[in-house]
């Protein structure tokens, strides 16, 4: 959609931290986009008016010959510019300061930046000594550009906060954006007030904006949108709804996969509170019978994303043509699909909801969301009225318990880890713990296991729960439940659900894993 309000362009070079500095910024109120080197042209940049720039880290070196570089035209917009890292390097390359590679000279992880004298963007800095930050790099700026000073240094960073104040270019050489620089948020609102930012981006703004596009988007046609219950397609329904009102059907697919009560609870919500048009796809017997006998994940997924595009095709045409197809895509989903190196990214996992859906249905795709992180879709909930049962709901994927289900998929299978969920779920809320977990769920395992119980011998299945903390579902750590919530946990399951009788907790953090299982 057009902006309306202040924008800050950060250029993306690779880095794997990108992301989180657009996340410091949004924390300021700060709207920002990211945008991969590779489209960086002079006639983007006259497009895209930015009021500031923000060159990231990434994996090159600038001494390198086919090294990513900008457009000397940034550098002529009379914008400030911040480089990061790899961003520092770029700039003293394309200014004409000297960038080398040697022994002694990388840092990597925590280190410590000295003050050399006070300017306005490290206020905030020093006032107890030393700052920590974490460095991340091998080559080293040897020689700074012409009208750059240098403001702070680290053992083996001489130039780790340079300036030219005159054309308010700042540049570092560690991350600010990452937890491990304690300060790092200082330096970004120093950066944004020189920028002469006034902190314009709200959710209420974004709303009405959002309104507005979605309407010259759609004009009178006819809008459906897939509803999974979830957070983010929830959101983006109640947006549209009151846009558009009656031109929006949703269509809620029970594919057999939902989570206990999921379906009527889903259902009830939005028919009662928003009196919205609503289409409940019953699609379990397709859903299972195409799945019977699959046990490999990524067929899995595409085979449900394959009947989800039948399920919405045959809705489209029921409601008398709808020539658009709203999804709940975020900005992550947006920045992951970019390739730092412009070729094909490597495919973790296949998306239902990501790629040719709508160019195989016909339909034009309206995607409200895809300008923000989770926690901000949650704080849009919140400004639009949603009930918090469903603002702070964990994340739940489109192809539901058939990625929690390793293995093939049976109806006893699918009925042995809904009770099993749901008695782990109800554990977590009893002992307040739900807000403080990202997402929590239990997998069924391909295995079976030895046990006794009541003095019998059982051959039944194991089973392994997993919750995580995160803040965007892009890196993620385990809940460090107590031993004891675990063994209490462990007994209810084994005791109230027949065809489980061991239990394990899943310890890993993402990366190396991802959250869900498949």
């Amino acid at each position: 959609m057009d902006q309306i309000h202040q924008k800050l362009l950060i250029i993306d070079f690779g880095s794997q931290v990108t992301q989180l500095i657009a996340r410091r910024l949004r924390e300021l109120n700060v709207y920002c986009e990211i945008h991969p080197f590779q489209k960086i042209t002079e006639q983007f940049l006259k497009n895209s008016e930015p009021q500031a720039i923000i060159l990231s880290g990434g994996p090159a070196s600038v001494i390198d010959e086919d090294s990513p570089r900008p457009p000397m035209a940034l550098f002529k917009l009379g914008v400030p510019i911040l480089g990061i890292c790899y961003g520092q390097q770029v700039m003293m390359k394309c200014l004409g300061g000297s960038v080398e590679r040697g022994h002694g000279t990388a840092e990597f992880g925590r280190a410590f930046v000295t003050k050399k004298c006070d300017i306005p963007f490290v206020d905030g800095w020093f006032d107890e000594g030393d700052e920590q930050v974490w460095m991340s790099h091998g080559d080293h700026v040897s020689a700074v550009a012409p009208g750059f000073e240098v403001f702070a240094t680290s053992p083996n960073a001489p130039y780790a906060i340079t300036a030219d104040l005159s054309r308010k270019f700042y540049a570092v050489q560690f991350h600010p954006e990452v937890h491990h620089t304690p300060k790092g948020s200082k330096l970004f609102k120093n950066f944004i007030q020189q920028a002469g930012f006034n902190g314009d981006w709200t959710m209420g703004k974004y709303r009405e904006q959002a309104i507005q596009a979605i309407k010259d988007q759609v004009g009178n046609q006819k809008v459906i949108c897939g509803l999974s219950g979830g957070v983010d397609s929830s959101v983006a329904a109640v947006l549209i709804h009151e846009a558009i009102g009656d031109q929006l059907t949703c269509v809620f697919v029970d594919h057999g996969l939902l989570r206990e009560k999921e379906s009527d609870e889903v259902v009830k919500m939005f028919r009662d509170n928003y009196k919205m048009a609503l289409i409940h796809a019953d699609e379990r017997d397709l859903f299972l019978g195409e799945l019977d006998g699959q046990s490999d994940p990524e067929t899995k997924r595409k085979l449900i994303g394959k009947l989800f595009i039948d399920v919405f095709q045959k809705h489209a045409a029921a409601v008398g043509g709808a020539k658009f197809l709203a999804q709940g895509t975020l900005y992550p989903d947006v920045i992951e699909s970019v390739s730092f190196s412009g070729g094909p990214s490597v495919t973790i996992k296949s998306h239902h909801n990501v790629g040719g859906l709508p160019e195989k249905m016909g339909l034009k795709l309206v995607e409200p969301l895809r300008e923000l992180f989770k926690d901000e879709v949650r704080t849009l909930g919140k400004e639009l009225g949603l009930p918090s049962s469903f603002i702070g709901r964990h994340p739940f994927p489109g192809p539901g318990l058939a990625i929690r289900c390793p293995g093939e998929i049976t109806h006893k299978k699918l009925d042995i880890l809904r009770k099993a969920d749901a008695v782990y779920i109800d554990q977590i809320r009893k002992h307040d713990l739900y807000d403080e977990i990202w997402q929590a769920f239990v997998v069924l395992l391909p295995v079976r296991t030895v046990g006794v119980m009541g003095d019998s011998r059982t051959y039944d299945y194991a089973c392994a729960l997993r919750a995580v903390t995160s803040t965007d579902g892009m890196t993620a750590d385990y809940y460090p439940f107590t031993h004891e919530f675990l063994g209490e946990t462990a007994t209810r399951i084994i005791n109230e659900v027949q065809g489980i009788n061991r239990i394990t907790y899943d310890i890993t953090s993402k990366p190396p894993g991802t959250i869900e299982w498949e």
